[in-house]
């Protein structure tokens, strides 16, 4: 067994063992920025996107592309990159979060996203590797979420890099494209506030990002899936990336429209180059690497061991790509026995525009309100979606199976008697697993007091085998196991957008308490979350931003 296993297993017992280091406090004045700073590079502005067809969420499950448009556009992917990762709004109203107190301040503004984030970090950078037949200028571009635009950093065409480092037997997708967003973790940006922790977070993260992205995509026609295994070092060394510090996660390829065949097509145009970035050398040794540097903002930047021993397991054997279907040995195994169970009405979510509901995904902090209690139908639409999530591209088992089980603590929902109940996809219904009020051992068991537990209409806990995805694929399905999680988490949320329901994602809670509580010992089942459903109370006090 590597080290991941380790870490696991402290991750699920952290709320009774805390992790080292157990005394850290974060400088909150000294923290990180939320995204890379580059000094002297010109942005390039991106369409605004706003015009772009938003179609309904495709059921807000991932769907093949049906390819109308044989691939992405500038616009399409502006417009995907502004919904799930750019700032939308300003998020400021009476809530029970306990950084409530200085959101009034314009520094301390928290401004909202389509894409779920842990502690509201938002680490992954997006960085894409544009190729001949875009149409942008070829080379690697950031993507700067405050301006909505691209930073050119290295000038040329990278792309045939990217394929080596991806190797010759990564996907189709990743082989027929000179067009990949590569998605950057920066370690410190989360670890300031989690520490050893961190590391588990921003997996979190990369996994909300890429579902919306899957959810995106597939309301347009399109697909994306995601490449797990690649040279990581050398995609690193291309970034600018130190490795220990920040390193790239995941790479997506992106189909793009008007490419006739693998050599690409003439360049659109885009503003002259100018100074500035260095042009790329040929694509021999050494490699062409970003030579602009982030300028960090924390005048202290901490390097955790704990997060750095996951970063050199993850980093070992990246290169060394499972066979296919091996995450199948991972998948979450039928019910053991046959028990009476509870039916739920058909899922059916409405066809609410999917920018819509990515405008309008928000944590309800203290808002829920038990007096309107969840319906059957709405709980069975937002299980069924989460049920149906998958990362996609290389994190998919294969032949139908899922690497997620969900459970659900019923506490007012019409019709269904309080209980912990385990959901069943693929009838749509609720095995009993616990009888009774579930109210007092959600709140004993929550750590934070953000949350009333007991209003929530229902509280929902995914669960991974996230050992057996270890043994099956190696430390490296650390980033799979918590990343498809974190996709579990985002589609809850969208779904519950959509249903016009209130909604909350959680990781500080006892594991093991909910271990137990659900009969889970010897499954190889972990909870990595805990995610509350309700109404919330009428008339909030919301800020306005879009009036102000």
């Amino acid at each position: 067994m590597g080290y991941a296993h380790e870490y696991a297993d402290a991750v699920l017992h952290r709320g009774r063992v805390p992790m080292e280091p157990a005394d850290f406090v974060p400088d909150w004045p000294d923290a990180p920025r939320k995204g890379k700073f580059y000094p002297g590079v010109e942005p390039y502005a991106l369409p605004d996107g706003d015009d772009v067809h938003a179609p309904a969420a495709a059921g807000l499950l991932p769907a093949p592309g049906r390819g109308a448009e044989g691939g992405f556009t500038l616009p399409l992917l502006a417009a995907m990159l502004k919904d799930s990762y750019g700032l939308t709004g300003r998020r400021l109203g009476v809530q029970a979060n306990s950084d409530l107190p200085g959101l009034p301040l314009y520094p301390h503004a928290n401004w909202s996203r389509g894409t779920a984030g842990g502690g509201g970090l938002y680490p992954v950078g997006v960085h894409w590797a544009a190729g001949p037949s875009g149409p942008l200028t070829p080379g690697l571009h950031y993507y700067d979420v405050h301006r909505h635009a691209v930073q050119r950093v290295l000038t040329g065409d990278v792309t045939a890099l990217v394929r080596e480092a991806l190797g010759p037997d990564a996907p189709a997708p990743a082989r027929e494209t000179d067009q990949y967003l590569l998605l950057s973790v920066k370690y410190w940006q989360t670890a300031f506030k989690y520490n050893s922790f961190g590391f588990h977070v921003v997996c979190t993260d990369v996994g909300t990002l890429v579902q919306t992205w899957r959810v995106w995509a597939a309301a347009h026609g399109l697909a994306v899936g995601p490449v797990f295994w690649f040279d990581e070092t050398r995609l690193n060394g291309l970034i600018g990336a130190g490795g220990e510090e920040e390193t790239v996660f995941a790479v997506v390829p992106l189909a793009w429209a008007g490419r006739p065949d693998g050599n690409g097509s003439p360049a659109a145009t885009e503003p002259p180059a100018g100074p500035g970035p260095a042009v790329a050398r040929p694509l021999a040794a050494p490699d062409p690497a970003v030579r602009h540097r982030d300028l960090e903002r924390s005048r202290t930047v901490i390097g955790f061991p704990t997060v750095r021993a996951m970063h050199a397991a993850t980093l070992a054997g990246a290169t060394d790509r499972p066979a296919a279907g091996a995450l199948g040995a991972a998948a979450v195994r039928p019910p053991a026995e046959e028990r009476d169970r509870l039916a739920l009405p058909a899922p059916a979510l409405p066809e609410v525009p999917v920018r819509r509901v990515l405008r309008e995904r928000r944590s309800s902090f203290g808002r829920f309100d038990a007096a309107r209690p969840v319906t059957p139908g709405e709980l069975s639409a937002v299980l069924a979606a989460c049920a149906a999530t998958s990362l996609g591209g290389e994190a998919d088992p294969g032949g139908g199976g899922s690497l997620v089980r969900l459970y659900v603590f019923v506490n007012h929902v019409e019709g269904i008697e309080p209980g912990a109940y385990a959901y069943d996809p693929d009838d749509g219904g609720l095995l009993p697993v616990v009888p009774g009020a579930q109210g007092d051992f959600l709140q004993a068991n929550y750590f934070l007091a953000n949350y009333n537990l007991e209003q929530a209409g229902a509280v929902l806990v995914p669960t991974v085998r996230t050992a057996a995805v270890l043994d099956a694929v190696g430390d490296r399905g650390y980033r799979i196991a918590v990343g498809t999680a974190g996709a579990v988490a985002q589609s809850f949320y969208l779904a519950a957008s959509a249903l016009g329901v209130g909604a909350g994602v959680a990781l500080g809670f006892d594991n093991v308490s909910f271990v137990e509580r659900l009969g889970l010992a010897g499954t190889e089942e972990a909870p990595l979350l805990i995610m509350p459903l309700g109404h919330e109370r009428p008339r909030p006090a919301d800020f306005r931003h879009e009036i102000a």
